[in-house]
């Protein structure tokens, strides 16, 4: 029977029925149905603009932005202020975001029962009721490790809580650069070189995208001082910008595929980084080929239709400047289109679509709290620092008497230290995007009874001593020093968001000066408040602070002829800090000295771990330690244009006066006259150089070899363990630029490389003239595009920065 009689015969049944009506239903039954954005086959951009095309306008705007405090939706026990509420009807999740960058921060969910519309403002934000998470080591730590692995080992513990929290985004990793050592904010960045904070920042990005979170890399740009830092204007060289400050976001982009990046609050070049078209859009989208989304930092955001125009794409935390009134008149007014609103929206949908965040249920699931302080304790036993070490560690583990000395004002010796910790506060009370609650913390005495216990000795008696500021009552444990076995002093520079490590004279930030916090012997009762002389308001001073610490040191060391060589220095640092040179704490008659940044919650744990040799150090400096009164602090302390500032037109003017010549690049250039280089390759200006850190083993690197190539230069070389115990040596790489204008090197590559006892090992690093670092070139900015000069390039291959642990080679180019 033919189609056509049998419509005939269908529409005799069918009274009243065409046969041309039949057709046409036939021939839609014959075809697919239209696509839509629940489709998770279509590409993610070609699902959000389905999905935008089904959204009215009000639902495209509430969108944009962040919700004021309240409940999540879906999650009846979280009182949050870090989420864009969801649109059920339309099958859009609520999209909830975490703090970073030292674990799962402030996270969208304090407690409900004791949080709500009539708490504070700030209690959505800051309570420490927060969800529970893993107390890591800090950034700086993280890139202390000169390790990828251990930068995905970090991510892989933000991924795996942020989803059992149901968390989607992790506002890191800070990928600013450690330009200023009292930056409070240092310890959550990855120290002073722009490769290495690329580099460790990249690894982290993979590992939480390939989990399905998002991460977004922070603050761009500039972002170097907390300082003013909401009413801060910097001036940054474009080349200065590009070959250190953007050059970390530049790698994120185009080797990590970052999916979002926040704009911060200080101006740059004359424009507020959230409504700056020249970098949002001119480097970030157009130089770069960035496909993700712009948020802003909490409350940055100056502007309705400039910001959107320029480039950012989401607004936290609340409405505010993008509210439905204020859009609304920039439409009225023709500054904004609807397709404007689309483009932001769509940018970040198609990064969740991506991600699977559509569809992945928001629903909080069990952590694996032994699991996270596991691998928060690997990764910190690979970010210690052994800086001296005069035959005094690793501590024998048959140690009888342990006595750990540490100051009564300070949290150091007393408890484990993360950002903003304080004697007698829990970890994460103290307000700042790095406060993580912890399930548990180690306490340094605790570590110790610990790991002593691991290694098979019960019967050792660890006491812990507190010596006042003045050190009036250290006299009276002069016996107890004498009787110990091994003695521990435990020292730090504990800072937070908010403010800097430093004394200014006033409330306003601008201005010469009074002292820098760059001592062990500088602290401030509220490390997240400015330390000012007076205040010319009704708030309270926060007043400097003198622990006196560096005294300590040096009486313990003086109780007797063998105290230095059973003691151990322990330092707990946010970055770099001076140590005095004329004293007997640095040289070859000075104590063990170890770096231990912050470690968070497992720090007793970690720092035993390195003291007693369960685990070798091998970690390197991502900062340099100048001697107190020869440091970049100390030349420019006088002209407030470096720092804080000075008033201009309303705001804190900063210029980056420096200019390449920041962290060992400025020691080698020898910026202030004092640092010129010794007959032996040392700096005298510095105590220990950037990338220095040894090992309870010793290492050898041989038979190098360069070789050029059509798109780079190959690096043969032999590393071999001459000591007796396993290790890992990091092998460093820098290049001298044949340009005037250029610091003497740069860091441009590195490879960590673990041997056991007598091994030897040939290694290949290949570097590529056009990799995303630019290894070789310098950016023009007349053509606003790298060049790589014409000359003699040399490239040092080493163990640290100092030129005493480097062998040259070089090729012309």
């Amino acid at each position: 029977m033919t189609k056509i009689s049998t419509l005939k015969n269908a529409a005799r049944l069918c009274s009243g029925i065409s046969i041309s009506a039949l057709l046409i239903a036939c021939n839609s039954a014959n075809q697919e149905a239209p696509p839509t954005w629940h489709d998770a086959d279509l590409p993610p951009a070609k699902r959000a603009e389905l999905l935008l095309a089904a959204m009215t306008l009000e639902q495209k705007q509430q969108q944009l932005v962040g919700n004021v405090p309240e409940i999540v939706p879906e999650l009846p026990e979280c009182y949050g202020a870090r989420h864009v509420r969801g649109i059920a009807e339309l099958g859009i999740p609520t999209l909830r975001i975490t703090n970073g960058p030292v674990g799962i921060g402030q996270n969208d969910c304090v407690d409900a029962n004791i949080i709500d519309e009539n708490s504070p403002f700030w209690a959505a934000y800051t309570d420490p009721s927060s969800a529970k998470a893993t107390a890591l080591p800090s950034a700086m730590a993280v890139a202390a490790s000169f390790d990828t692995e251990m930068a995905a080992l970090f991510g892989q513990v933000i991924a795996d809580e942020a989803k059992a929290l149901a968390l989607q985004v992790f506002e890191a990793p800070g990928v600013n650069l450690a330009r200023n050592p009292v930056l409070g904010r240092n310890f959550e960045y990855n120290g002073e070189d722009p490769y290495l904070a690329g580099t460790i920042a990249t690894a982290q990005i993979k590992k939480i995208q390939s989990e399905g979170v998002i991460a977004m890399a922070k603050h761009y740009a500039a972002n170097e001082q907390e300082t003013n830092r909401m009413n801060i204007s910097q001036t940054v060289a474009q080349q200065v910008l590009h070959e250190l400050y953007l050059l970390p976001f530049e790698m994120a982009v185009k080797d990590g595929e970052v999916a979002s990046l926040m704009c911060s609050y200080n101006d740059v070049n004359g424009h507020q980084m959230c409504e700056n078209e020249a970098l949002l859009t001119g480097v970030l989208r157009d130089m770069w080929g960035f496909e993700g989304y712009v948020q802003s930092d909490f409350f940055a955001v100056k502007s309705t239709a400039k910001s959107m125009k320029a480039g950012l794409d989401h607004l936290m935390p609340q409405p505010l400047f993008w509210s439905p009134e204020k859009l609304n008149a920039a439409l009225s007014s023709g500054e904004l289109d609807v397709s404007d609103i689309d483009l932001a929206l769509k940018r970040r949908y198609t990064q969740m679509f991506k991600m699977g965040i559509f569809e992945r249920p928001i629903v909080q699931t069990p952590m694996d709290i032994a699991g996270g302080g596991e691998k928060a304790r690997i990764i910190g036993q690979n970010s210690v620092v052994l800086l001296q070490n005069n035959s005094t560690l690793p501590f024998s583990t048959s140690t009888q008497r342990v006595l750990v000395i540490g100051k009564a004002s300070q949290v150091y010796a007393q408890q484990a230290v993360a950002g903003g910790v304080m004697v007698g506060k829990p970890m994460g009370a103290g307000g700042g995007s790095s406060d993580v609650v912890p399930h548990y913390t180690i306490a340094p005495v605790d570590g110790i009874k610990s790991v002593l216990n691991e290694l098979g000795n019960t019967t050792a008696q660890v006491e812990l001593v507190l010596i006042d500021d003045d050190n009036s009552n250290l006299p009276q444990y002069t016996q107890a020093i004498r009787d110990a076995d091994a003695v521990v002093i435990m020292v730090g520079s504990i800072s937070e968001e908010g403010a800097d490590r430093a004394t200014l004279r006033d409330q306003t930030g601008v201005g010469a000066v009074e002292s820098m916090g760059d001592t062990l012997d500088w602290y401030t009762d509220h490390p997240n408040q400015m330390t000012t002389l007076t205040r010319t308001d009704d708030k309270p001073l926060n007043p400097e602070r003198n622990s006196k610490t560096i005294e300590m040191i040096s009486q313990v060391l003086g109780v007797s002829d063998d105290v230095a060589t059973k003691t151990a220095l322990v330092m707990k640092n946010n970055a770099g800090i001076s140590l005095p040179k004329a004293n007997d704490i640095i040289g070859a008659t000075g104590p063990a000295i170890v770096e231990a940044w912050f470690p968070g919650q497992e720090d007793g744990h970690i720092v035993a771990d390195i003291l007693w040799g369960k685990v070798n150090p091998s970690a390197k400096s991502p900062v340099t330690y100048p001697f107190t009164g020869m440091g970049f602090l100390d030349a420019i302390k006088d002209d407030a244009r470096y720092f804080p500032g000075v008033a201009v037109n309303g705001k804190g003017a900063v210029e980056y006066l420096e200019g390449l010549n920041i962290g060992y690049r400025w020691y080698d250039a020898n910026i202030s006259g004092q640092c010129a280089q010794t007959p032996q390759g040392t700096n005298p200006c510095v105590a220990f150089p950037f990338g220095h850190g040894l090992s309870y083993t010793e290492f050898e690197i041989s038979k190098s070899e360069l070789s050029v190539t059509d798109s780079g230069i190959r690096i043969r070389t032999a590393v071999t363990n001459t000591g007796e115990r396993a290790g890992a040596e990091v092998v460093q790489v820098y290049a001298g630029i044949p340009s005037a204008e250029q610091p003497p090197k740069r860091l441009i590559a590195f490879n960590k490389v673990a041997l056991e006892a007598g091994e030897s090992r040939e290694l290949e690093i290949s570097i590529d003239f056009d990799a995303t670092n630019h290894p070789f070139s310098t950016f023009d900015e007349a053509s606003d595009a790298w060049v790589m000069p014409k000359g003699k390039y040399w490239v040092y291959l080493g163990t640290s920065s100092s030129p005493a642990d480097l062998q040259g080679l070089s090729f012309e180019h």
